[in-house]
């Protein structure tokens, strides 16, 4: 069955949830992002995955500190995925020196993929595919690309995993991709973490019927 990445959105040190990707559309579900993912720790995750909003947004990436915070309370046991950001092997190198397991390339991924390989040298990569109907969305979600999801799957063999958001039910809490999700799978053999419109255990239930499924954000 895939594993649980329960999330963490850190905008200026908080835990938001933003509606759609819309920094104006945003709710605050704690001020202290150590306890949330202390929490998720104490019920049996095994991963926290957690997208510093700033630094995705091209700002200064002030949340580092915290992401550091986060790996040293969750100890050993739960490993930390971060995304948002991410753009050169010196950010990779950063978020490794802070523990953290595996960061998430997204809109400089898509548009360098041999810079996936060379951060592969210093941390794991997830590849983050953002997509609206089948296209790859980048930069935040404010461009469209000409790159199918299915041509993106084959470009980043250094990847260890693809996590794959359909933008139109991000933040909507309207239901996962299944469709999409399983399709997906079926085109490579790394692992499809999904990500997006996740509001409810059906949810998971539904995409814990898709065989050979990686992971569930």
């Amino acid at each position: 069955k895939p594993l649980l990445y329960p999330a963490i959105d850190l905008r200026d040190g908080k835990v938001v949830r933003l509606t759609q990707g819309d920094y104006a559309q945003e709710k605050i579900y704690g001020d202290d992002p150590v306890v949330v993912a202390s929490g998720f720790a104490a019920t049996g995750a095994k991963w926290i995955h957690v997208v510093d909003l700033d630094a995705a947004r091209g700002g200064d990436p002030i949340n580092r500190p915290t992401i550091g915070n986060i790996v040293k309370a969750v100890g050993e046991s739960v490993r930390v995925q971060t995304g948002g950001g991410v753009r050169t092997q010196d950010d990779a190198q950063e978020l490794r020196d802070h523990g953290v397991a595996r960061v998430v390339m997204g809109s400089a991924a898509v548009k360098n993929p041999q810079l996936v390989e060379r951060v592969a040298d210093v941390v794991d990569v997830a590849v983050g595919l953002d997509h609206r109907g089948g296209m790859i969305a980048v930069e935040g979600w404010t461009q469209s690309s000409d790159l199918t999801l299915v041509d993106a799957l084959a470009m980043y063999p250094a990847a260890k995993a693809f996590v794959i958001t359909d933008i139109a039910r991000d933040g909507m809490l309207s239901g996962p991709d299944l469709e999409g999700l399983a399709a997906a799978v079926t085109q490579t053999s790394i692992p499809v973490i999904a990500s997006g419109g996740v509001s409810s255990i059906q949810d998971i239930i539904d995409l814990a019927q898709i065989s050979g499924l990686g992971g569930v954000i």
